[in-house]
Formats: structure tokens, sequence, C-alpha cells
């Protein structure tokens, strides 16, 4: 049977770029790839292909011939073709591990034998005031630590985990598939290379056990939602020497009942009554440090912003602050005496079309459009 062209297997033009040609192998290697279809053979058949396909048209040599010569071109007497190590010559972990390295464990472990921990999420809800001005808190955190009767080995104390007689203490284990010779993580000691015979009885043979830590915080200034802390080494530990993996504090900012963040500006609606409006006035205005007054000029309209400079929120890690606007929000009255109502259109009456020079100006354009 004839072999389909490798950018057809790939789904690729042929003027793809290395990385288009990556991603379109990594998407359709993940679907095919023996480990997920154990049994398939049209799946095995598909990975095979895949596969070879990628082998020559990742490498810059092969692809060149191969776009001269076709199939041609990186046959086995063309410099291409299968070997006991995989690809050419080029080992089947080195060619493929970045890709399946995470998804299917087949990745270098840190060290000789070492495992580094899992990396640890904790969501800190805030006040909109620390968030401002920054805090120094601390929290606890539930997590897993060693065991201290077995000094994290798993085994009972006087005694010691034995290497695993299916990996020669390795870790890995190789198998089949086809032509391929791959590796995997070791099901019965779960890629450790040793096992626990006589477990402890403290932690059950893991060598870990529940714990709660206190751990202190210091969250800097101008910090907001969605912004993430990184702690680093104080997540869960890791397994054989391997380093722990990090802890990482997300931050929720709690709505505040008046103010509002806009950037590094603080926005805050200021109620004016009419006569305030009208007249003018100065008004006491709540900011993120106390109270300030705030002069109101005569004539104001309703949206107009007042800016308090360097009354908003620090810059993270910087230098400065933004500002605080104060938008006035001018109230009409919705209950009214008699005697107001009375008050209220004798002042209508003298004011005649003075009353409302924003609006007069509208109705003037509105004639202009409109006739």
């Amino acid at each position: 049977m004839s072999k389909r062209d490798y950018y057809e297997v790939l789904g690729v033009n042929r003027n793809a770029s290395d990385t288009e040609i990556k991603k379109a192998y990594r998407k359709l290697a993940i679907q095919c790839h023996p480990d997920k279809n154990p049994g398939d053979h049209a799946a095995e058949e598909r990975f095979k292909e895949l596969s070879e396909a990628y082998a020559v048209l990742s490498d810059g040599q092969k692809r060149a011939l191969y776009d001269q010569y076709g199939h041609a071109g990186v046959d086995q007497s063309g410099g291409f073709g299968f070997s006991s190590g995989g690809f050419g010559g080029t080992p089947f972990e080195d060619l493929f591990g970045d890709i399946f390295g995470d998804i299917f464990g087949t990745g270098r472990r840190s060290g000789r034998g070492g495992r580094r921990g899992d990396d640890l999420r904790y969501n800190l809800s805030i006040a909109f005031e620390e968030a401002a001005f920054g805090l120094e808190t601390k929290i606890q955190l539930p997590r897993h630590q060693h065991c201290e009767t077995c000094h994290g080995s798993g085994a009972k104390p006087g005694t010691s985990p034995v290497s695993c007689p299916s990996c020669s203490g390795t870790g890995q284990v190789r198998f089949q598939q086809g032509f391929f010779s791959l590796t995997r993580p070791c099901p019965d000691c779960q890629g450790e290379g040793k096992k626990v015979v006589d477990p402890c009885s403290n932690c059950h043979g893991t060598g870990l056990v529940r714990s709660k830590k206190n751990i202190s915080l210091k969250i800097p200034a101008g910090i907001e939602t969605g912004n993430r802390l990184k702690l680093t080494g104080e997540g869960e530990p890791g397994s054989q020497g391997g380093p722990p993996g990090d802890l990482y504090v997300v931050i929720s900012v709690k709505d505040h009942p008046i103010f509002q963040r806009e950037g590094n500006n603080v926005l805050c609606e200021l109620p004016v009554s009419i006569t305030q409006a009208a007249l003018g006035c100065e008004l006491e205005v709540p900011t993120l440090e106390g109270k300030v007054k705030l002069k109101i000029p005569a004539g104001t309209q309703s949206g107009k912003v007042f800016k308090l400079a360097d009354k908003g929120i620090p810059v993270l890690q910087g230098y400065g602050r933004g500002d605080q606007l104060v938008v006035a929000r001018v109230e009409t009255p919705t209950k009214l005496t008699a005697r107001q109502k009375e008050l209220l259109e004798e002042f209508a009456r003298e004011a005649g079309e003075d009353i409302h020079p924003m609006g007069t100006s509208f109705f003037d354009k509105v004639k202009e459009l409109f006739g």
C-alpha cells in the first residue's frame, strides 16, 4: 500500500511552520496514542503513521529531501528508517518526551529517583482597604508533610523499603507497541523504584501524613482580584529526595459599599441636593484615609466629576498612586409638602427659561435638526 502524503497525514499545508507542524502532531497523536486506545489496532497504525510523518517534517534536512523527492528521499536508503531505538536512531523518549511526558507520565523525574511535590492553590479573600494599602496576615494551609514516625520512608521503624522486583529499582518498565519501544512508570511501585514490605502504622506506608501549617503572608499594596502570590517550596513535599512544590495564593478583593476601583483610581458617587448643586456648598467626602472637604461650585450638574489627587490606589510594586474621582449625583426630591411645591412653582415662574440652561440648549439643537 502506498504511503499517504506526510503533510496530508498531519493535516497541514506544505508551507506550515515548525510550530504548526508540532501543534498538529501533538493534537492528533494524543488522540491516537496506544495508551489511550488499548487493543485498538487502527489507532495504533494511525499513531505510527503520524509519528513517521512528524519525524520527517520536524527535521529540516529530512523535510527538504521529502519536499524534493517525496517518500523516496527519506526511505531507508535515503537516510530514514526505523531502528530499535526509534526514528533514524533517535531514542523514542528524546523525540517525544516533551509532548507525552506530562500526559502519560513518561517525563523525567527531578534528579535520580526524586520527584517534585505538587503545587498548591489557596484562595484568599481580603477587604478593599487591605488590597489598597497591603497587609501582613497568616493563613492555615492544609497539606501533607513527611511522617515523623518513619521519617518519610513509609516503612515501619527498624525496616526499610526494598528494591521493586518488577522494575529492578529503576521505577520504569519498558514494553513494546508494534515496533515501538515505550517506557512508562512502573505500575507496581508507581515509579518510585522501591516497595514498602512492612508499612509504617502512622502513615500506612505512604510516608506522608495530613497536617496544617501556619504561613505568614505579606500582601503588597495595590494588589487586585486575580493576582497571585507565589511562595516557593510551600507546596506538597517531594518524594525520594525531590524538592517540594510551590504554593500559589490567589487574591479575591471584596466589594466596597462606597468605593469602586478603576485601575489605580477610586470612584465614589456623592449625593448632592438640588439646592446644594444650584447654590454651591462644601461637603465632606469619604476617602480611603478618612473624610476630606470638597467644594461644590454653584450650578453643578449631575455627573460632574471632581478629582482628589493622590487619594487612590498605590501602584503595585511601583511608585505613586492613583486619584479619587468623585461623581456628583444631583438628587431630585420625591416627597414634597404643599409649601415646597408652591415655592418651586414660584421659582419656576421667576426663572423662566433660565431654570434649565442645558435643556434650553438641547431643544434649540432639536429645532435646528427637525425644524
